[in-house]
């Protein structure tokens, strides 16, 4: 079944020039791009999007470093989309995360980690329209698509 998950990519990755070239990682795996905008997150949203984490002593942080320069937003879509990017981005701590991923071989830290991926069907759907309107997902057939996935697979 096709999926759509949001990613992120967070200020660390857009001050360090990184958009492209991470951005290239999800095109080359196969994954449609279906949204993508550059914005500013707002404490409100932020609020919103980390309340799971609205209790820990480094909730603040977590924001504070969110605003710290624009973001750039995506929905991209796959066969189990989710679980793709988020063994592309590899574990949350960039320290521990294999080479070969995308914190694996740009990020030292928990924090700064490059990209946010949603991790599971519910959060994607949640997050995907906390951050996107519905006129700003495309839904289009990809030229390569029949040359990604066997017929059966999707």
């Amino acid at each position: 079944m096709l999926e759509k998950t949001l990613v992120i990519f967070k200020p660390c990755t857009v001050q360090r020039a990184m958009i492209g070239e991470i951005f290239q990682r999800f095109e080359r795996k196969g994954l449609r791009l279906a949204g993508m905008k550059m914005m500013w997150l707002t404490d409100e949203i932020l609020s919103e999007h980390y309340a799971h984490l609205s209790t820990k002593p480094f909730f603040k942080r977590v924001k504070e470093s969110m605003m710290m320069s624009p973001v750039v937003v995506c929905c991209f879509e796959g066969v189990d989309a989710i679980a793709v990017v988020r063994l592309l981005a590899g574990p949350t701590n960039g320290r521990s995360a294999a080479p070969g991923t995308i914190r694996g071989d740009y990020c030292l830290s928990y924090q700064d980690n490059i990209i946010h991926a949603s991790d599971s069907p519910h959060s994607a759907t949640i997050e995907v329209n906390r951050f996107f309107k519905p006129e700003e997902i495309f839904d289009y057939k990809q030229a390569t698509f029949d040359y990604l996935y066997a017929n059966d697979e999707f």
